[in-house]
């Protein structure tokens, strides 16, 4: 005898306090990301009707207190079902949102780049994406280049940085 009850020796140890707090907080964090999605984000994960109703109120409140309680009322909802596919679903949100960034920056890179003078990035941009006609990108290119040397705005650059965009 090893002086373990039945539960000690199958590891069935009751969850603490402290746990279940944990767990509690990490669900209201859930349900505070899922309460800044928009309402096609939401349809997008497919939330059981409960959960989705609870979000939507939680997202129309706009009084601190009210809208804090109907968060904790989203972390008690989502105590009833299965996160991992919300999780997963925020996740993949996530990664696209960061991909969106890095394209806008490297958009804003060539921008940058053939408004100074520099035409290197032209080769790059028409590798990268084969869409781009040569002779446009350079002329858009020289105009953007023109305007910025004259310090007379920034409608050129503009109309480069919606060209680059459309055909990236």
């Amino acid at each position: 005898m090893t002086g373990f009850t039945d539960d000690q020796e199958t590891g069935d140890f009751p969850v603490s306090r402290t746990q279940r707090k944990k767990e509690d907080h990490a669900r209201q964090k859930l349900g505070e990301r899922l309460v800044a999605l928009s309402a096609e984000q939401l349809d997008g994960i497919g939330l059981p009707n409960e959960l989705w109703e609870a979000v939507s109120v939680a997202s129309k409140t706009t009084a601190h207190s009210a809208r804090r309680r109907h968060i904790k009322h989203v972390g008690t909802v989502l105590r009833r079902i299965d996160t991992t596919p919300i999780e997963n679903a925020l996740k993949g949100f996530e990664r696209g949102d960061r991909e969106k960034a890095l394209a806008f920056e490297k958009i804003e890179t060539w921008r940058d780049r053939l408004r100074e003078g520099d035409m290197a990035p032209i080769e790059e941009i028409l590798s990268a994406c084969p869409g781009v006609e040569r002779q446009r990108l350079t002329q858009l290119a020289r105009n953007a280049k023109k305007e910025f040397a004259g310090g007379k705005g920034i409608k050129a650059s503009r109309a480069l940085f919606r060209y680059l965009k459309e055909v990236s």
